[in-house]
C-alpha cells in the first residue's frame, strides 16, 4: 500500500480545532473496528450485499484518514459486492487498507 492514513483531512476540517480533532478520532476509533467486524461476517456468510453496506460506511473512515487513492479502491469494491462478486485482488487491497487504517487509529 503506498498511501498512509493521515492527519490531513481532520485537520483542514478542525480548522486547528484539537477537540474536535479527538471528538471525531474517538468516532472513528469505536466505529472501525465494529464495521469491520461485521464486513467480515457478512463476507464469512456470503451476504455480499450487506458486505457493500459495510464497505460504503468504511469509506467514510478512509475518507477522514487521508485515504485518497485507497477511496476509489473501496468504491469499486463496494461496487462488486452489491454485483455479488468477490474480486480477489480489490478484496486484497481493501484488506490492507483495513490492516493500515486500525493500525493508525490504534497508535493515535
Amino acid at each position: 500500500m503506498e498511501e498512509k492514513p493521515n492527519y490531513s483531512y481532520i485537520s483542514q476540517l478542525s480548522g486547528g480545532d484539537k477537540e474536535f480533532e479527538e471528538q471525531l478520532l474517538d468516532v472513528v476509533r469505536l466505529e472501525l473496528p465494529q464495521e469491520i467486524e461485521s464486513y467480515k461476517n457478512h463476507l464469512e456468510t456470503d451476504n455480499f450485499m450487506r458486505a457493500g453496506d459495510d464497505v460504503h460506511k468504511i469509506k467514510h473512515k478512509i475518507s477522514i484518514l487521508g485515504l485518497e487513492k485507497s477511496y476509489q479502491v473501496a468504491i469499486d469494491h463496494e461496487d462488486k459486492l452489491r454485483e455479488g462478486v468477490v474480486d480477489a485482488d480489490l478484496f486484497s487491497q481493501f484488506e490492507e487498507i483495513l490492516n493500515a487504517m486500525t493500525t493508525f487509529i490504534q497508535k493515535a
